[in-house]
């Protein structure tokens, strides 16, 4: 390659040295209770997104438990979180040869200096490379356009008011036929599928993953909805450590009752092997 083109060419991040990374970062205080600072740049609506800090919390028990990855993780989200200080709390539970479970806190500080917890979650972690190499599945990637033919943020005006600076951190290429709500014509399907990576180009791996399956649009913008829907309960499974590359994300809502729906995600890596499964209840506005 010459010398200018390769000086022209972007740097990609690496994992451990990104914006995901320093982002995630947590100071330990003391054992098993860790400080950080939530950046305003995972916020949606002005709000911190709710797969960012599932990543934070994954990142602190990841340093408590003797395994480092996260196998299964549910997080039930107690009230919203803000940009700013915020304290980590984590508990060993019970530790095993192939499994350690752990539970979290996620906690900040009201305007009179009061404790308010954020996010509690409980856990478990193994190491994925140890697992067997046998895949029996039903399951098969999303029949999605190439990347190149999919629409991202900036293709385009947000619907979305108020702060959307998580999309500057995000790679994500939407299925246009997924993107009828951007439009003003929404399917009434309840289905999202995109590309997606971190902008600064790092690869994935099981952290990112938390944040991966509550990144895209909510299906409720499919079905006609508009504003913010806030998780209720997030379950995340992590099933394979992903192989370098763009990820696609495949969300899809079935039911939608009393105000409240389920987002089905399923991730799945360059290789065509499903990395992450989750499960979520958000709430939506009606009306």
């Amino acid at each position: 390659m010459p010398e200018a083109a390769s000086a022209a060419a972007p740097t990609r991040a690496t994992i451990g040295d990104s914006e995901f990374d320093r982002d995630t970062a947590l100071t330990e205080r003391a054992p098993g209770v860790y400080d950080i600072d939530l950046s305003v740049g995972w916020t949606i609506i002005n709000a911190v997104n709710g797969g960012y800090l599932l990543a934070v919390l994954g990142r602190a028990l990841a340093d408590t438990l003797p395994h480092t990855d996260p196998f299964t993780i549910s997080a039930h989200y107690l009230t919203a979180s803000q940009p700013g200080p915020a304290v980590v709390r984590t508990e060993t539970v019970r530790t095993g040869r192939t499994l350690s479970t752990g539970q979290a806190s996620l906690l900040q500080y009201d305007e009179e200096g009061r404790e308010v917890e954020r996010i509690r979650v409980l856990a478990s972690y193994g190491d994925l490379d140890a697992l067997p190499d046998d895949v029996r599945t039903t399951a098969a990637p999303p029949a999605m356009p190439p990347l190149q033919e999919c629409f991202g943020p900036q293709d385009g005006p947000s619907p979305v008011p108020g702060s959307s600076a998580i999309t500057d951190r995000l790679m994500i290429k939407l299925d246009p036929a997924t993107l009828g709500w951007a439009l003003g014509a929404p399917s009434g399907r309840g289905e999202m599928r995109a590309w997606f990576g971190l902008a600064d180009g790092r690869d994935a791996d099981p952290l990112s993953l938390l944040l991966a399956v509550d990144a895209l649009p909510p299906t409720a913008f499919e079905i006609g909805l508009k504003g913010w829907v806030p998780t209720v309960e997030l379950t995340v499974h992590v099933r394979s450590r992903p192989a370098p590359g763009p990820l696609r994300v495949s969300i899809t809502t079935r039911n939608l009752a009393g105000g409240f729906l389920e987002e089905d995600a399923e991730v799945w890596d360059s290789t065509d092997r499903l990395v992450a499964q989750s499960r979520q209840l958000a709430r939506v506005r009606l009306g």
